[in-house]
């Protein structure tokens, strides 16, 4: 609840509250300090050690005196801002450190934080900083400064390793430090670094558990039976000890207590109770533990009262240091490299062991997500389902099979993406080592399932598509595009290229899979058909076929297609695939009569002695799919994804406090004049040419002899001012006559259309070339939606129109401006001089730099952009400003 210094005071910055993981996977919870917090600061202070007192202070004090009490917990929030991490809930919460910040002049303020002695070692330095760098930031503080004894090495290595340009001197025994705010690229490095591996050991922690506490109630007893009849079925396999309270019927290796209290210490809760009664099992003392699972449904998928329940659960999770999976969740499977297996989930049936990750959301998904897997006999090291969601994500879960040994591919099906930005972040970074398969519930991604809380979002349905090219992720379209591309990724070798071999056993096969494999993006290099005879000569000409097409250098992968016409095929034709597959590096797919998945008649050993599996496809064109997408991931891997965005001549700090001043309150758009626009745009190099507002005939001819002849006219109505056809546009007018001329024609024409008092604008003619638009809008879920594309019938009729999310690199710069399908009028067309594309790459560069470091911006347009063999010229450009709260903004949370 809000104190009531927070019900006085408006200021009270509620969304600088966050829940956040440490750097030991345990939670806390960040929030501003308030005037009731006096008596737990004063027992946070006296619980310190006499050291970390001076440290802080430079002084011995055993206790805070009550007017330096009252100046710490009261707070203006703008000028003198505190922060304090918490644990516990309730009367149980407690202050375990504090970060705080008074502004010394203009945009500089001086820092100092505090650490509770029995929580070093555990991040929190380094999390207050980052949260009190961006809290200043809003309040338009650009400087820290702070002062540091030489002895507390910790605190001053704290600001070394933050990622800023820090300066230090040392006067009068003292360091004092100082550092801009403004995030550098070592900075976000730092941070993402960070939040990865608190993060992924979190995950650990949740998925590890060497003893687990089931708790059941009327309402979940059936749950609660299914998770403990799968958490004790994995004898004689090690497996943590499991405990229980509740009424449902245990195993009999499974001690049931009578109360919570009464239970030895254990590192996992699980819970299958009442929605309404979860929270009250949390914040039982006794109930302690490192992570929980709910299990439970009636949460957010039921309405708003259930929507709360669930974030109280999770606030109450995270208060007593635990991350949560669920509630709806089918639970976890665990397989660890000490053969320890942690089935947590509601089925005991599952796949074998291998080197596959599956995620899911939903239960139902769970269900047949592992069906499959286990039908395909497709080895699984990990399953997690997160049901609605509400805290522990597939992003949390790539964290940790970023660096998980047991892992060598990921499969995701997610109904939602609460967190797109952090999503391309994330799966960037472990597509780099692991492929990462993904299926989406909807192309667009504007599917909001019951139970997810997510933002909404504006963003067009292409930006979905392409977060997941940015991320290097396979993207399939079906739950078994999902398992067949999967099962292809872990038994083979990625393929070096896009050169494919077909051998079929019949020419008919042969040309279907060839058409597939054309179809798909490949390249047929050769066809081989096998003529059926008798089995033993189909299996020698079968053997003599592939030695050949391995043996030769002209394919990258194999497809072999075997459909005996009668009976079932021979174990030797199989045993022959597998065989020649196993000795070569080259990627194999086949698709077998009578079988499916990961077969042992496709298994062979490897030179290495290891055995070497054919993945084998229901029908060839499913193996054929699953090759190409596996094509399309070794080629992005090889692909260098360039260097991030750092145009020259940019100025920050200037845009930012041009922004700070112009954003309008919350809930409001404000359109900026044209010379602010000018302004705003100046300060990241991107320069519009002059126009001149003109009504009358006068007026225009002597802002034509302004800017210099020849001039553009433009209607300054906004449906008309790019339209040629309609007559808003005269270009070329080269004297004061053919001005007069024009303006009155196009008066008259536009009053013919229904606007009763044209104005216009006089503008001087730019080099011929090519128009282009380019766009930016922050979206409130995908962030700044960066787009591309060819003024005209292209963009208007077409949607001819290349997206992208910002962070962007000069690969994706590049990328965008190719991939729109009207790009060859910029490389020159039909005998068309190709344009300056490297200033047309800059411009874009400069306003995707922009859209990433000014979240306030609404929506920029800069239309048109004219190139030409010797530039690019902006000749009209609009801004909108309003506030913005970016989801994966420069702060560690919980989101």
């Amino acid at each position: 609840m809000v104190e009531e210094d927070q019900d006085r005071d408006h200021r009270y910055p509620v969304h600088w509250e966050a829940d956040v993981v440490l750097r030991d996977g345990g939670t806390a919870h960040v929030r501003p300090i308030r005037t009731a917090d006096g008596p737990a600061l004063q027992q946070f202070h006296v619980g310190q050690s006499e050291r970390s007192t001076y440290f802080r202070f430079f002084a011995p004090l055993a206790r805070l005196p009550e007017r330096d009490l009252a100046r710490f917990t009261h707070v203006d929030h703008v000028d003198r801002v505190a922060l304090v991490a918490v644990t516990g809930h309730g009367d149980h919460e407690r202050i375990i450190a504090v970060a705080r910040y008074d502004r010394v002049e203009g945009r500089t303020a001086e820092a100092a934080f505090n650490v509770a002695d029995d929580h070093h070692g555990r991040g929190l330095g380094s999390v207050l900083l980052e949260h009190l760098a961006a809290a200043a930031r809003e309040r338009g503080i650009r400087r820290f400064t702070a002062e540091v004894l030489p002895q507390n090495a910790q605190m001053l290595g704290i600001f070394r390793e933050a990622g800023y340009e820090v300066t230090q001197h040392l006067d009068d025994g003292i360091v004092t430090v100082t550092f801009g705010l403004d995030p550098t690229e070592r900075s976000l490095a730092v941070m993402a670094d960070r939040e990865h591996r608190a993060e992924a050991r979190s995950v650990h922690t949740l998925l590890s558990p060497r003893a687990v506490l089931v708790v059941s109630d009327d309402h979940g007893a059936p749950l609660a039976e299914a998770v403990l009849a799968s958490l004790t079925a994995t004898d004689p396999a090690p497996r943590p000890e499991v405990h229980h309270v509740g009424p449902a019927q245990a195993p009999p290796s499974v001690r049931t207590w009578p109360r919570t209290a009464d239970v030895p210490p254990v590192d996992l809760l699980v819970l299958a109770v009442r929605s309404t009664h979860a929270r009250t099992v949390l914040q039982d003392p006794a109930a302690t533990a490192r992570a929980v699972v709910v299990l439970s449904d009636g949460f957010a998928e039921t309405g708003t009262d259930g929507l709360t329940r669930q974030r109280d659960l999770v606030r109450t999770a995270h208060a007593a240091g635990m991350r949560l999976l669920g509630p709806g969740s089918f639970g976890f499977l665990r397989r660890t490299t000490d053969t320890t297996t942690v089935n947590a989930t509601l089925t005991a049936h599952l796949p074998p062991d291998g080197g596959t990750a599956l995620f899911c959301q939903s239960a139902p998904l769970g269900v047949g997500m592992l069906e499959s897997a286990r039908r395909r006999r497709l080895g699984v090291s990990t399953f997690v389902s997160s049901g609605n969601r509400a805290d522990v994500s597939g992003n949390d879960l790539m964290q940790f099979w970023t660096e998980d040994p047991r892992t060598d591919v990921v499969a995701l099906y997610l109904e939602s993406i609460g967190n797109p930005r952090k999503f391309t972040r994330v799966a960037r970074r472990l597509a780099a080592a692991k492929p990462v398969v993904v299926l989406t519930a909807g192309r667009s991604g504007h599917v909001v399932p019951a139970g997810h809380a997510i933002r909404r979002t504006r963003a067009p349905r292409q930006a979905l598509d392409e977060i997941m090219r940015q991320s290097g992720v396979l993207r399939v379209d079906t739950p078994h595009q999902l398992l067949d591309v999967t099962q292809l990724l872990a038994h083979q070798p990625l393929p070096r290229g896009r050169r494919v071999a077909v051998v079929a056993s019949s020419e008919a096969l042969t040309a279907l899979v060839a058409e597939a494999a054309s179809s798909a993006g490949l390249t047929v290099t050769r066809r081989t058909t096998i003529p059926q005879e008798t089995p033993t000569g189909t299996t020698d000409d079968l053997d003599t076929a592939l030695a050949e097409v391995y043996a030769a250098q002209d394919c990258d992968s194999v497809v072999v297609v075997h459909v005996p016409v009668l009976g079932d095929p021979d174990p030797t034709t199989t045993a022959c695939i597998a065989q020649r597959a196993a000795i070569s590096d080259r990627t194999t797919v086949a698709c077998v009569t009578g079988l499916h998945g990961v077969t042992e008649g496709l298994t062979a050993a490897a030179p290495d002695g290891r055995p070497h599996t054919v993945p084998a496809y229901a029908t060839p064109e499913d193996g054929v799919l699953a090759l190409a997408a596996a094509s399309r991931y070794a080629a992005w891997r090889a692909t260098d994804r360039g260097a991030p965005l750092a145009p020259t001549g940019v100025d920050r700090t200037r845009a930012r406090a041009l922004v700070e001043a112009m954003t309008p309150p919350a809930g409001e758009v404000r359109r900026l004049e044209e010379h602010h626009t000018r302004e705003l745009l100046a300060c990241y190099g991107v320069h519009v040419w002059q126009s001149r507002a003109v009504r009358t005939t006068p007026e225009a001819v002597a802002a034509a002899h302004e800017v210099g002849w020849p001039v553009a006219l433009k209607c300054a109505a906004e449906h008309l001012r790019h339209r040629i056809d309609l007559g808003g546009v005269r270009l070329d007018v080269a004297t004061p006559d053919e001005l007069t001329d024009d303006l009155q024609e196009m008066r008259d024409r536009l009053i013919g259309l229904g606007v009763p008092d044209p104005t216009f604008e006089v503008q001087k003619m730019a080099p011929g070339g090519v128009a282009c638009v380019v766009r930016t809008a922050e979206d409130p879920r995908f962030g700044p939606v960066v787009s591309f594309g060819l003024a005209g019938d292209a963009i208007d009729l077409l949607g001819d129109v290349a997206y992208a999310v910002a962070p962007l690199t000069d690969v994706d710069v590049s990328e965008m401006i190719r991939t729109v399908r009207a790009g060859p009028r910029l490389f020159g067309y039909r005998g068309l001089p190709p344009v300056d594309v490297p200033a047309l790459e800059d411009v874009l560069a400069r306003v995707a730099t922009m859209a990433e470091d000014l979240p306030a911006l609404h929506n920029l347009e800069l239309h048109p952009v004219v190139a030409s063999e010797g530039g690019a010229n902006v000749l009209a450009a609009r801004i909108e400003l309003a506030e913005a709260g970016r989801a994966d903004g420069p702060r560690r949370a919980l989101v």
